[in-house]
């Protein structure tokens, strides 16, 4: 009888979700003329650069295991009534497209779509995604997603120095835009010697004679103001406006693009898409025509196919870091096509009269809920507003964020004597009542005030033109019709579901249905990111652990995940190597070697980091031309900040100098950044940190377990 650790199938994960079987595996070996799988990886991967031993991981576990670990963790974190706002709203992701996309691996695992012939379906929906983007906020073009809103906003920074008038140096944002923009900003302006200013745009202007302006509509604080005389004024000195604007709002707001915008960026989050504690969410950016080959990140463009019928393909990719590489408009590949295409289904199935009803709700709670504020003695600083209300509660905030957080409830703080509230697609009359309750008062009749008060946004400023009126947005709005839309557009791509899909160096997977699971539990998908962190043990105990893991795989001491991808994490990785030179007093180095065989983020990272890139010859199989980096380095010995090295190369080759590559760039004073894009190949076999790396991103999307997407979401947490 066998022993119950056999029965026990705890390498059961690993048989049912490689795909070959041992006889799949002998067969594919003997047609290449190899006895064994550890025989393969003897020949392809040198001894030099091997592991000392096995991966020191804790011992596999089944499914049921993994998902009982999953929840215990999950039942750490406390799912809270979120009022922060900041530009996340808990929202309700419609069960037809919960259940037939977020949850459907033939929507999750499918590639990029760079074969338009087998991704027509994605493609139709992210064009949908745009077609909205551009009716809800006036402009001509936008584009396929970016990752989030803080990082639209620098893109549109960086498209405003490209394409504006000004040769000014200052980047002016209004101090009203969410914080977590303006850390985002401050960031990526730093490298690239650009001034960043903070002020009253209404004031603080014409002082600042910036070459762009960024605004927030609504306001960070709630209010809704008219900022065409802003607008006006800015493009008067030579300035390019961005709007950081919110779709929801923009059903019932007169959009950006009549009165004076540029360009216009934000979150689609809160079309249906969860919290998540703060991704991934499709960011969007839209602009005027003339600005549309210096848009960062994919677009979708209307073609025809061999027949002459019309088909969709990814269009103006001349803009693009595969090919532009350090010339490029930024180092953005893919972005967030699952949450967009999610985002624009939302949309599909709403149309434009519920979603103009959604708004109008969210705005009439926000609009009671004042009123009984004001009733109960409570100042609302705000004048006009959406959906948040900003209060004055001199030295009373802390007692009431307690009583708050004990009847289950999050407001945002923002200091001693003030907090806002935040209403959205999940607010209920008990919550409004609770709320009331919290301010201390008796509960004033709802109806009552409903019957009496005044909306909160100006007349002025109510949306007067309509939106998404072609038929994709007015067709769809029963379950029965979204259903068969969703099984007629998955139907025209090819996933995983259907087929192996050989393409690119990104690892395809087909993603175990127990690693996706947990994605929907409300205990990871309903948490605010900036909920206090006595509510987020699990989410703390979920990263701890992986970074632990991760640690192990790669041998470097830490690992940090705010990148929200690979590109990201490059950028990431550059700049804490910038930051280590300048930490020894040595800021001035800024040369960023890159091989010519490195995939295009490279030098669009590197440039952006505020590196000057130097190539590296490769010979013909890709390998680095070793005598061409010892004299490059040697060359600018006195100014080389890194080198940026894929591994295994992009040509999938293991090179057995990389050990000597990383010396002669440490003899020379520089770090080495290792792209971990093909770290899965090194699993097992080798430790980027051994090899004599100083830091690397990691594509959890290629190597792990975060779905492809059709081309995001991404992960690429960095390594030190």
């Amino acid at each position: 009888m066998a022993p119950l650790l056999d029965l026990e199938q705890n390498d059961d994960f690993v048989t049912r979700h490689i795909g070959p079987n041992q006889a799949d595996i002998d067969a594919m070996l003997r047609v290449v003329g190899i006895a064994s799988l550890e025989a393969l990886i003897d020949r392809a991967a040198p001894a030099a650069i091997r592991a000392a031993g096995p991966l020191d991981l804790p011992p596999g576990r089944t499914e049921a295991e993994v998902l009982a670990a999953l929840r215990a963790m999950a039942s750490k974190n406390r799912v809270m009534r979120s009022m922060i706002g900041m530009g996340y709203h808990d929202c309700f992701t419609p069960g037809v497209i919960l259940r037939n996309v977020l949850e459907n691996p033939g929507w999750y695992t499918a590639y990029t779509p760079y074969q338009p012939e087998i991704s027509q379906g994605r493609l139709e929906v992210l064009l949908a995604f745009q077609t909205m983007v551009m009716d809800l906020t006036g402009m001509n073009v936008a584009n396929a997603s970016l990752l989030d809103e803080a990082t639209a906003a620098a893109e549109a920074m960086t498209l405003c120095r490209r394409m504006g008038k000004s040769k000014s140096n200052v980047f002016f944002a209004a101090q009203d835009c969410h914080p977590q923009t303006l850390a985002v900003l401050a960031t990526r302006a730093a490298p690239l010697g650009i001034e960043l200013r903070v002020g009253d745009p209404h004031r603080d202007l014409a002082d600042a004679a910036p070459f762009g302006v960024l605004l927030q509509y609504p306001a960070g604080d709630g209010t809704v103001s008219d900022y065409a005389a802003v607008a006006a004024a800015a493009h008067g000195c030579g300035a390019l406006v961005t709007v950081a604007a919110d779709l929801l709002a923009l059903t019932l707001l007169t959009p950006p693009g009549e009165w004076g915008a540029d360009a216009v960026i934000g979150s689609a989050q809160r079309f249906g898409v969860p919290l998540g504690c703060g991704g991934p969410h499709a960011a969007f950016m839209a602009t005027r025509e003339k600005f549309r080959r210096s848009i960062p990140g994919r677009l979708v463009g209307v073609s025809i196919d061999a027949s002459g019928k019309p088909a969709l393909r990814l269009a103006l990719q001349t803009r693009e870091q595969h090919i532009r590489r350090e010339k490029a408009t930024s180092n953005i590949c893919t972005a967030q096509v699952l949450l967009a295409v999610m985002a624009a289904l939302y949309a599909i199935y709403h149309g434009p009269e519920r979603l103009a009803v959604i708004a109008a709700r969210v705005h009439r709670m926000a609009c009671i809920a004042a009123a009984g504020l004001r009733e109960l003695g409570f100042e609302i600083t705000n004048n006009s507003w959406f959906d948040t209300l900003s209060l004055r509660v001199p030295g009373g905030a802390a007692a009431l964020h307690e009583r708050a957080r004990n009847a289950g409830f999050n407001f945002r703080e923002i200091d001693g004597d003030r907090l806002a509230l935040s209403f959205d697609e999940t607010t209920t009359r008990a919550d409004i009542e609770a709320v009331w309750s919290i301010f201390g008062g008796g509960a004033p009749s709802i109806d009552a005030i409903d019957a009496k008060i005044e909306d909160g946004i100006p007349a002025a400023l109510r949306r007067r033109t309509r939106f998404l009126t072609h038929p994709i947005f007015n067709s769809h709005h029963s379950e029965t019709e979204m259903l068969r839309y969703l099984k007629r557009q998955q139907d025209k791509d090819i996933a995983l579901d259907r087929s192996m899909i050989p393409l690119g160096s990104c690892t395809m997977k087909l993603n175990a249905t127990t690693q996706m699971m947990p994605i929907s539990w409300p205990e990871f998908a309903r948490i605010h990111p900036f909920a206090p962190a006595s509510q987020l043990a699990g989410y703390r105990a979920l990263i701890d652990d992986l970074e632990d893991m991760l640690c192990r795989a790669t041998g470097y001491d830490a690992v940090s995940f705010q990148s929200n991808a690979g590109s990201q994490g490059e950028f990431a990785g550059l700049l804490v190597i910038r930051a280590y030179h300048g930490s020894r007093g040595q800021g001035g180095r800024d040369i960023c070697l890159i091989p010519s065989s490195a995939h295009g983020t490279n030098p669009a990272s590197a440039v952006m980091a505020g590196l000057r890139v130097v190539v590296v010859d490769c010979d013909d199989a890709g390998n680095i031309d070793i005598d061409d980096l010892r004299a490059k380095a040697k060359a600018h010995a006195g100014a080389l900040a890194a080198l940026m090295v894929t591994y295994p190369s992009t040509h999938g080759v293991f090179e057995e100098s990389i050990r000597d590559i990383c010396a002669i760039v440490h003899d020379n004073g520089g770090q080495v950044y290792l792209d971990g894009a093909n770290l899965n190949a090194l699993l097992g076999v080798s430790r980027p940190a051994e090899l004599g790396a100083d830091v690397s991103h990691m594509n959890l999307h290629k190597t792990f377990c975060i779905p492809h997407g059709g081309g995001g979401p991404g992960m690429g947490p960095i390594g030190v």
